[in-house]
Parts: C-alpha cells; structure tokens; sequence
C-alpha cells in the first residue's frame, strides 16, 4: 500500500533520511523505532507530504505522490506536539475531520462519543482545548487522527505524554481497533513496549537509514547488529572468537548455539543466558546492583577483570548487593550479531 523508494531527505548538506526503502502491506501495522536524530519523524513527515525529499520517490496505492499536497494524499497524522484547533472545544477538534469529509451530524456526534470513550475523556465535549492537561491534549489528537478512518494512520509518538497504565491500556485497544477497522498504520515512538506490543513489523533505525526490519520476535530474538541490541537495551554485548561449540570471550569460554559461524564474532549473552551459580561453580562475580523490573529482577555483575555482566532471576533468586555469586551460560541465550568482531 505504501512504498518508499531511495528517499532522501538533506538538512544542510546532512542526510537526515539517507536512500531509505520502505514497502509497508495493506492492513499492516508498522512501528519506527530509533534515537533521536535517526530519522524517524522526518520519514513521517516526507509520506504526509510535509517534507520534501532531496531524492526517491513515495507511492500510496501505486499512485506517486511527488508533487501532491499533504491534504489532498488521504492519510491522517498525529502530531507529538498536538497541532489541536484552540478555537474549538474537545468535540469540535475530534469531528474537524468528520465535518470535513460531509459526514451527517448524527454519525459524527456518534464517532466522537465512541472515540472520547476510547481515549479516556468520555464526559470532556465541550471542554476548550486550553483547560486540558498535556497528556488530555494528545489523547484528543489520537481521537482527531482516528475519526475519519483513514486509510494510512501515522503517529508520531501517539501516546509518549500518557500514564503507564492508560498507555498500556490503549495499546490494546488501537491493535483491537485498527484490526477491526482494516487501518494501516505507521507510526514512530521511542518506547520499544509501546511499539513491540502495537506492531505486526518493527523497523530500527540509525543516521538515516533501516537497520533491521522484522516481525517485534525476529527483532527481539535476533538483532541484526551490536547497536540493534543495545538500543534494545541489551548490554552483554563483546567480541568474541568461536572454536568448535565455545567461544572466547571477556568473560572467559562461553557456549554458543550448534552451526555458530567459526572466527571472530560479535556475540550478544542475554540476561537470561547468565544463569547465578555457586561462585564456587562458575565465574565469579561480585554483584554490583539490582534493580526490580516489575516481571523480574535486573542484576548487575562485576567479574574481576572483565565488564559488567546484567543477569535476569525471579525477585526471590535475587542476591544482595555485594554477594559473591558465580556465573553459567546458557547456549540457547547466546546470539551471534552480524559486524564480524566489531563492537
């Protein structure tokens, strides 16, 4: 439904999108994921027609849209600033698109009541824009930017000023929702919860251009490189020398998975591969510090000589800091990252 071939985008003289290509399916959900600067709002910002690219051409259902103006391409946005109407209450701002697409009143009073159920401001009709908190402002843009039922729907971080707990509840309700409706969704966001819970395809990106594209497991499994993982938050990342079913590492011999690529290679040990062993057992490791991340306990290690290693247990496992515990590794765990022995 929309392609993207060789764009770029140039802001003095940089390239902020550099040669991206980008097929996204009819009815698919894509999230882009990336650190600021990577080029994420710029490509939302070149398919709605707000920014012109440098080189490449963008296609919405086959037709290019070179040329064509942001409110003649069909697709709605939501802005992470808001953009809403001042002049207009809750209820004027969520029907803006409704009245213009002629839909009868009847359906748009019933649209916008459906729509400030969903986003938590059910009772807030006739409230002005001005009396609204950050975070009412940007659940009444998401409102605005789902009335008309627009074919592509892009969001620019959709619910980053949003409580944990309403923000997890509407992640829910948008993937119910768009599947029901058949939307086809891009959005950007720096909360990788937020976008491995929302989307059918993740895409990473990094200076401009795709580092991984894939399914939120293919991404999470296997990262396609050493920045991949760490923007995911992985930090058991090191070089690392694979001989037959071992390799070499910083933190002494470690068991990789049947078939490894033999030589030099980045390898990724998820906390889950650092199994807590009597130190007697294992590599011995003082702990470091511990921090409770709601489904577990996050661990860190400190070997003698080597970096930190971050391990994964349940929160009655959890050691003290300052214990003396010994390391294992779980083969299964282990991920060999393509960049050959470059970290």
């Amino acid at each position: 439904m929309l392609k993207l071939e060789g764009v770029t985008v140039r802001f003095g003289g940089r390239a902020v999108l550099d040669g991206v290509g980008l097929d996204v399916a009819e009815h698919e959900v894509v999230c882009v994921l990336g650190p600021s600067g990577s080029g994420k709002s710029t490509l939302l910002r070149t398919v709605a027609g707000l920014q012109h690219p440098d080189g490449g051409r963008v296609f919405l259902d086959g037709r290019d849209l070179g040329g064509v103006p942001a409110h003649r391409r069909g697709v709605g946005l939501m802005f992470q600033d808001h953009q809403l109407f001042p002049q207009r209450d809750v209820a004027g701002n969520v029907a803006f698109g409704l009245r213009m697409h002629g839909d009868p009143k009847r359906q748009q009073a019933a649209r916008v009541d459906e729509l400030l159920e969903l986003v938590g401001l059910p009772d807030s009709h006739r409230r002005a824009v001005a009396s609204l908190s950050g975070g009412e402002q940007q659940r009444v843009a998401l409102a605005r930017a789902l009335a008309p039922r627009p074919r592509l729907l892009m969001l620019d971080e959709p619910l980053g000023q949003l409580d944990r707990s309403l923000r997890e509840r509407l992640v829910v309700e948008l993937r119910v929702l768009f599947g029901e409706l058949g939307t086809t969704v891009l959005a950007v966001t720096h909360d990788q919860g937020e976008a491995f819970a929302l989307a059918d395809r993740v895409v990473v990106m990094r200076d401009g251009r795709i580092a991984q594209s894939g399914t939120p497991r293919e991404v999470w499994q296997r990262p396609a490189d050493a920045f991949v993982a760490r923007f995911l938050g992985f930090e058991n990342v090191s070089g690392a020398t694979v001989s037959g079913e071992a390799a070499d590492t910083p933190w002494g011999r470690v068991p990789v998975p049947a078939g490894t690529q033999q030589g030099e290679v980045t390898l990724l040990v998820r906390p889950a591969g650092v199994r807590l062993v009597p130190a007697a057992r294992g590599l011995r490791c003082t702990v470091a510090a511990r921090t409770f991340r709601g489904t577990h306990v996050a661990v860190q290690l400190q070997p003698g000589g080597a970096p930190r290693l971050e391990a994964a247990c349940a929160l009655r496992d959890a050691p003290e800091p300052g214990e003396e515990v010994g390391v294992a590794f779980d083969a299964a765990e282990i991920v060999v990252l393509a960049g050959g022995g470059a970290v």
